[in-house]
């Protein structure tokens, strides 16, 4: 039996238009005519989340705040940021997106791919948390000649971009939301107490 049986509306705590697809698509592969509606909910965290903690944070905050907004069956986040790391001697800041989902007893996090940002665009993040999407934008209008209406972030996203359309935002975001949802489609298997 689909352990998301009976899930009719979730809730994500944006109205991002990526976001919202991504969870669509995520929840869709196991329920029908499901809904999804955004509410307007504040990250708690600075608009350019650096680090895990910042990240899930962020996710986990927007998962809480969309279900105190009303009812629904299941709550979802979802939060991009970067993280740093150390790879055989040099720094590597990359790009991860966290989905949190919750139905108000359990909650679950995953995570997508991550990339990395072409390097121009990493130090104004990073030391003045200017959201790297703005940057992005920017530095590839001038690099490439492109422009568009909209910030990448509402629409192909910055990945987009990157891959040439092949993995759009809405794509690399649903990747976090179907790993969050692995809790949710076991719960015999994560529900139990730990083996002592």
């Amino acid at each position: 039996m689909n352990a998301l049986y009976g899930v009719e509306l979730v809730r994500v705590g944006s109205r991002n238009a990526p976001k919202l697809e991504a969870v669509r698509a995520a929840v869709s592969a196991y329920v029908r005519d499901v809904r999804v509606e955004g509410a307007s909910v504040p990250s708690g965290v600075p608009e350019q989340p650096v680090g895990w903690d910042e990240i899930v944070g962020g996710a986990r905050n927007r998962a809480r705040g969309a279900l105190s907004s009303g009812a629904c069956d299941l709550a979802v986040g979802i939060e991009d940021g970067l993280v740093e790391m150390t790879l055989e001697g040099r720094s590597e800041v990359l790009n991860v997106g966290c989905a949190f989902v919750t139905d108000g007893a359990r909650e679950s996090i995953g995570f997508s791919s991550a990339f990395a940002y072409p390097p121009q665009c990493v130090a104004p993040a990073l030391e003045g948390r200017v959201p790297i999407g703005d940057v992005f934008d920017r530095v590839f209008a001038a690099a490439s000649g492109e422009t568009e209406d909209a910030p990448s972030a509402t629409t192909r996203g910055n990945i987009g971009r990157l891959s040439l359309g092949v993995l759009p935002r809405s794509d690399y975001a649903q990747q976090a939301v179907l790993c969050a949802l692995v809790r949710f489609l076991h719960p015999l298997l994560y529900d139990l107490e730990p083996a002592s």
